[in-house]
């Protein structure tokens, strides 16, 4: 039944006025709202968006000039610029993509540092937690520098933030290097392609690529530092599902990240809905809220060190103890079913 089906994909299921998929019966009062949207501020945001979109992607174009994609295992990027090429690159990228959320509502964006210090989260009492790992003491150390940003993934809205607040690079399907515009983005963010369905043996050369851009970032204030969503796909932002490890193999700290969208009548979170579907009636919202909470850097302990799983499973119970997000045990095969 439809209600045994949205208890056991909770993760997954929507919320908000437009109901299951977007796609629940609306009162006349909503209809009209939306074909007002639709007349007025729809139209503005989308030409505003893509007049942003296009200037960015000039300023990549004229300051890549000159300079091929470094080709490192098939993975094109200009990771490597440096200096006033990578200067310009990134600055003008992070305030391009705050322009972007704020003509998609967001005007204001709320960002608080976790009240929990480093020393209490040290003295917490090993635990075995529901997915038979032992949760030993937490042990964040504030000046570590991380060498990863580890994010909960609700939304594509969730990389423009990023990219507003710290220009990561980023795991991407490797389909998104191709695309127009955004593909050229995409290299100068120094992303690292995957191709999701394949089971060959180039995913030990991603994961080796991905552990040594984090290494890097932890040991070279200069070096561009990674955001990973190591819940592989989103959900409707009241979850966290499994961590896979690849974020954790390097042994390196990582600074966890819970962003949430709070909403009154459409649900930023891609989770079920349609693409198409979501961004037309995000367009249609005339205000948006965004609540970013940034944890204490995580070290490491030895035991986590020599099981990254351990270190995944201990970071993803601290990011959801301390949002009070629920912990569930489903993944993206779950999510296709849905």
């Amino acid at each position: 039944s439809l209600e045994e089906m949205e208890s056991k994909y909770a993760a997954y299921v929507r919320d908000d006025c437009y109901g299951a998929l977007g796609r629940g019966a609306l009162p006349w009062g909503e209809r009209a709202k939306l074909a007002a949207a639709l007349l007025t501020i729809v139209p503005l945001r989308f030409v505003l968006l893509f007049l942003v979109l296009l200037i960015y992607y000039a300023i990549c174009r004229i300051f890549t000039l000159f300079r091929s994609p470094s080709d490192e295992e098939g993975q094109e990027n200009y990771e490597y610029l440096r200096g006033f090429r990578r200067w310009i690159i990134a600055s003008s990228g992070r305030f391009f993509a705050r322009v972007m959320l704020f003509v998609l509502g967001f005007y204001w964006i709320k960002v608080k540092e976790s009240p929990s210090s480093a020393a209490s989260l040290q003295q917490g009492a090993a635990q075995v937690g529901p997915d038979g790992y032992e949760h030993i003491a937490f042990s964040c150390q504030a000046e570590d520098t991380p060498g990863a940003i580890v994010s909960n993934h609700v939304s594509y809205l969730d990389i423009l933030y990023h990219m507003s607040a710290s220009f990561p690079s980023f795991v991407a399907k490797k389909s998104v290097a191709k695309l127009p515009l955004v593909g050229l983005i995409s290299k100068c963010l120094g992303c690292v392609y995957v191709q999701r369905e394949s089971k060959t043996s180039d995913t030990k050369g991603v994961s080796g690529i991905v552990s040594e851009r984090l290494r890097a970032a932890h040991s070279d204030p200069g070096a561009q530092i990674m955001l990973l969503f190591p819940e592989g796909t989103t959900t409707n932002g009241q979850h966290l599902l499994p961590f896979k490890t690849g974020a954790f193999l390097s042994q390196t700290p990582v600074l966890p990240v819970v962003l949430r969208y709070p909403y009154t009548r459409f649900s930023p979170a891609w989770e079920s809905i349609s693409g198409v579907r979501h961004i037309l009636l995000l367009l249609c919202q005339p205000i948006n809220f965004l609540e970013v909470t940034r944890l204490p850097v995580y070290s490491p302990s030895d035991k986590e060190k020599a099981d990254p799983k351990l270190y995944a499973s201990n970071v993803r119970t601290l990011m959801a103890t301390a949002e009070k997000l629920t912990i569930s045990d489903i993944g993206l095969q779950e999510k296709r079913i849905y």
